[in-house]
């Protein structure tokens, strides 16, 4: 554990995520502050610098933030003044328009092994992905982006469930309010458990959020299909998710032969349609785990399971997390 002082960069490409500097930029002054109640002193120095030359940072949102720092003033030299312990790429529609020769990818190439720590927000992953820092390693991203960077750059493990990933010095975190997470991680390496706790209490968020980013895109990767007699399935197959629906039945209902339905479903939706089923009975008990105060028994039996066995090893599938810890952290009461 080190108290020496930490000099922490977020580099933002606008348009930024807001939240995605808002967040992170939370935690780390959460933790100056928590030190400084306790007598100790501050051991985050945090700066906002913008990739652009512009003395304001645009938001995806519509919010602007002043900044009076730009990526040309972090020179070789002036890094070797002020080393950059930690330098953190903001997510947001900006970054997803880096390419490999840019100015931006080319200087984090250079200056990257001056770097103790380097880590992506949401959508900033494909920033360090153009500089060839993800080649050969496990990474994340936002769920709805995971398949772009993984066909852009196909030399990156890209992991789609993880909240955030650590590969060697280079940390990359999952979508928006993961970059808190993975802030919070950060702040435990440098310092102790403790203080990530009382950070935690202080920002009402989780010290450990169950499960991975596949429980809240379940259905959300889902597009309309596009063949008229698979355009209706979807929504019947919700009307009828508590009756059994092998494979069977849903080729008659689109009226395909067995064969050709199999292979056109995989091609519209993406995944078999076993799986297609599985995760509509797993979305729609976990709205009603959220929503309702129905017995877990009953939940299984709405949601075609049959029993709770069933619904668990399918919660853990799919979500990662069984039906017990998913209704205590996201019950509505």
């Amino acid at each position: 554990m080190s108290r020496s002082k930490k000099r922490i960069v977020f580099l933002a490409i606008q348009p930024i995520m807001e939240l995605d500097l808002i967040g992170p930029l939370s935690v780390f002054q959460c933790a100056n502050y928590l030190l400084e109640s306790e007598g100790k002193p501050a051991i985050y120095k945090t700066e906002v610098f913008n990739a652009g030359k512009e003395s304001v940072i645009r938001g995806d949102c519509g919010l602007s933030f002043k900044v009076d720092k730009q990526l040309t003033d972090l020179t070789e030299a002036t890094i070797a003044l002020e080393p950059i312990d930690t330098l953190l790429i903001i997510g947001g529609s900006g970054s997803l328009t880096v390419q490999p020769l840019d100015d931006i990818a080319l200087w984090l190439k250079q200056i990257s092994p001056k770097i103790r720590r380097i880590g992506s927000i949401c959508t900033g992953a494909f920033v360090l992905a153009s500089a060839g820092l993800l080649n050969n390693r496990r990474a994340t991203t936002h769920w709805n982006y995971c398949s772009k960077l993984s066909a852009k750059y196909p030399e990156i493990e890209v992991d789609s469930n993880s909240i955030f990933v650590r590969d060697g010095n280079i940390y990359t975190s999952a979508g928006v309010t993961t970059g808190m997470d993975l802030a919070m991680d950060l702040v435990e390496e440098d310092l102790d458990p403790t203080i990530a706790l009382n950070i935690a209490r202080a920002l009402v968020i989780f010290l450990r959020r169950p499960g991975g980013q596949s429980q809240f895109s379940v259905t959300l990767q889902n597009s309309a299909p596009q063949r008229d007699n698979l355009r209706q399935l979807p929504a019947w197959i919700l009307e009828h998710i508590s009756e059994p629906l092998p494979i069977e039945v849903l080729a008659s209902q689109a009226a395909m032969s067995l064969r050709h339905f199999a292979r056109i479903f995989a091609s519209e939706f993406g995944m078999t349609p076993a799986r297609y089923v599985l995760h509509q009975r797993v979305e729609t008990a976990r709205r009603t785990l959220a929503k309702t105060k129905l017995s877990q028994k009953e939940i299984a039996l709405k949601c075609g399971f049959g029993n709770i066995e069933h619904m668990r090893r399918a919660f853990l599938r799919v979500l990662g997390v069984p039906p017990t810890t998913y209704k205590k952290h996201f019950y509505e009461n």
